[in-house]
């Protein structure tokens, strides 16, 4: 009898064995990395319109990596690449990131998502942007008119479109006593903006995430050369052997990865009643008119 109690004591245990190890828990498991952490180079308007916040976390939960999130301008973020100082980027500089894989520091590069830049500044809009037909004209009427306008000077992919915009209207603004430059993130340049009551030049997301705590209004949008335009790159291991390149495109593909790109396309609606990125793993440059 004793010995018949312990064959099926026996017998339920490997059952029970045999029914832990198929049951969901082996569809979670996470095969073990080579190397486990990841550098994401990427921008102050990712970080500070919380949409990292969101999908980094969920990411490490999918993969099992460690993610190094370094939130700087994009040009600080090019530079990282071309310094094998990070394994994977995600920017909004076009032209200069086609300078990047054309030197051979990016090995892939995934269109990912687009908003918009605003001008953003005092209610009262002393220098007239809410009458401006053009973002050219915009800029052109702050230029006249003197008022403060706060640059983010740091070589960001906002910078840069800043400078662009300048540029395209012939007008060199650095020395004005009315061009300032912060240095900082978008966030920082926002409320630096609004304690001078300024005019600057913002991503719509950065902008919205921060709105109740700035004293500021859109004044101008909707301009086609007001586009931003995000991709994720991954560095190139034949630069730089060192690199998490695995890593780097685990992470590319999880960002162009349908499930992610609905959740980029929601991000926002809830506290904003609108979304701060637009979902764009399925379209070209081209699509978009990015050249």
């Amino acid at each position: 009898m004793k010995n018949k109690k312990t064959i099926i004591f026996t017998v339920l245990i490997l059952v029970l064995f045999t029914l832990s190890s198929c049951g969901p828990q082996a569809d979670t498991e996470i095969p073990a990395l080579e190397n486990p952490n990841l550098i994401l180079a990427t921008t102050t308007s990712t970080q500070d319109s919380g949409l990292l916040d969101v999908l980094v976390p969920l990411f490490e939960s999918q993969s099992g990596y460690t993610v190094q999130t370094v939130a700087v301008g994009t040009g600080a973020a090019l530079k990282m690449a071309e310094e094998g100082n990070a394994d994977v980027l995600l920017v909004h500089a076009p032209a200069s990131e086609k300078a990047l894989m054309d030197a051979g520091f990016g090995r892939d590069r995934y269109l990912v998502m687009h908003n918009d830049f605003v001008i953003v500044g005092p209610a009262d809009d002393p220098a007239g942007v809410r009458d401006a037909l053009t973002v050219y004209d915009a800029f052109q009427l702050i230029s006249k008119s003197g008022e403060i306008f706060i640059s983010r000077g740091d070589d960001s992919g906002t910078d840069k479109k800043e400078k662009s915009l300048w540029a395209a209207i012939e007008y060199q603004p650095s020395g004005q006593p009315w061009y300032l430059e912060s240095g900082q993130g978008m966030g920082a340049t926002l409320i630096l903006s609004s304690e001078k009551n300024a005019y600057t030049l913002s991503d719509r997301s950065t902008f919205l995430a921060n709105q109740g705590n700035l004293q500021l209004s859109i004044l101008f949008e909707g301009d086609p050369p007001l586009l931003n335009v995000y991709h994720v790159i991954t560095v190139n291991p034949d630069k730089w052997p060192s690199v998490n390149f695995t890593g780097a495109q685990a992470f590319a593909n999880f960002m162009i990865d349908p499930d992610t790109q609905a959740m980029i396309g929601e991000f926002g609606i809830d506290t904003f009643g609108q979304p701060l990125f637009f979902p764009d793993a399925d379209k070209t440059d081209a699509d978009l008119g990015v050249e």
